[in-house]
């Protein structure tokens, strides 16, 4: 017996961890720096991990309380119904509810590319088909309604992420707007807004009151520092949000992550450290590199370095961990988690030694 035909998946490729790549290369991990994930340097708010704490008293329990807390804040938060929250497993998890709620078999959806892989990988997982528009690094991977129109026929799902990930390029709101105007009605716009704390711009929630065709995708693994606990969810009009209980899995979200979000909504002093710390740190990578950068509204910069590959094996060698852009399409790129204000002026000084080196002996 073999699974079923699994050739059109693709797998996704996370960023290097500090221990593994410690282990290959027979370093001490506290002599590295991991700025490949994007992950929240600063760690989650302490109000988060002391709720961790007090939960673990109570995971014999199903979180069925701390699941209906988490509901009705974020409704409070984004000023809806708790209808129209879906929790889950991270914003892949949210993902996935939506993939089941709205796909049939063979129904198409429309991904970015370059993109965030998982988009295409759900809509596979539950037999969906996969179509793309491009982004193009010609014009500093623009986010506009006519590059997704232009290649949208009809797809069943339109994935919009802003900030975009790995280009840190944002959707204007009267694009997002016109972009819903001109798909079909039975056409759901999903706009991810993973890194949305991150950025000057505002979110499509606000449209959800106008739009029944509009989710909007959030997590609290970036800003809030919660990556490890998986927790995430998707914000949807009012006239479908009855469709969770049938798509959602049971008791997904653990009742340490509910918990834990929960105590970091209440700490916006943390997120607004966060949100200041990547400001600066975009702004120094992009002043001090010594390579075409990307203007980015995440915590992230995205970098053209000829060969992405060679440079971030050598800056990894360097005890600096950056990401390479190939799996994205993007094999003259690497991109560049921002973090703290030392590991940021170490990956920038590293990352200009490689360079040099690398062009020296090109």
């Amino acid at each position: 017996m073999q699974p079923r035909d699994l050739s059109a998946h693709t797998e996704y490729v996370p960023g290097r961890g500090i221990e593994e790549v410690a282990r290959d290369l027979g370093l001490d991990p506290a002599d590295l720096v991991k700025l490949s994930s994007n992950e929240n340097p600063h760690g989650a708010s302490p109000a988060a991990i002391d709720a961790v704490r007090g939960a673990a008293e109570d995971i014999s329990v199903y979180p069925k309380a701390a699941h209906t807390d988490l509901t009705a804040r974020l409704a409070e938060k984004w000023d809806l119904g708790t209808e129209q929250v879906w929790v889950g497993p991270g914003a892949d998890g949210a993902i996935d509810y939506l993939s089941r709620a709205m796909l049939d078999p063979e129904d198409p959806v429309l991904v970015p590319e370059p993109g965030f892989s998982y988009y295409g990988m759900s809509a596979r997982y539950h037999h969906g088909d996969v179509h793309a528009y491009e982004l193009s690094k010609a014009d500093g991977f623009a986010m506009t309604a006519d590059a997704v129109l232009d290649a949208y026929d009809g797809e069943r799902i339109v994935f919009v992420t802003s900030p975009h990930n790995p280009t840190g390029a944002t959707m204007a709101h009267e694009e997002i707007e016109a972009l819903l105007s001109g798909v079909d009605d039975d056409s759901l716009v999903v706009v991810d807004e993973a890194y949305g704390e991150f950025a000057d711009v505002d979110s499509a929630a606000g449209l959800l009151d106008s739009s029944d065709n509009l989710a909007v995708l959030r997590t609290f693994s970036k800003a809030y520092g919660l990556a490890g606990l998986r927790i995430g969810y998707a914000l949807v009009p009012s006239a479908w949000g009855d469709a969770y209980a049938k798509v959602s899995t049971p008791f997904a979200a653990s009742e340490a992550a509910l918990r834990a979000a929960l105590a970091a909504l209440d700490d916006d002093e943390h997120v607004e450290k966060s949100v200041s710390s990547a400001e600066w740190a975009r702004e120094h990578i992009h002043e001090h590199l010594d390579a075409p950068t990307f203007a980015s509204e995440a915590n992230f910069v995205l970098c053209e370095v000829g060969d992405g590959s060679a440079v971030a094996e050598a800056a990894q060698g360097e005890g600096v961990i950056i990401r390479d852009c190939t799996s994205f399409g993007l094999p003259g790129c690497v991109r560049i988690s921002c973090g703290t204000e030392a590991e940021t002026r170490r990956a920038v000084e590293t990352l200009n030694e490689v360079l040099a080196e690398l062009g020296a002996t090109a």
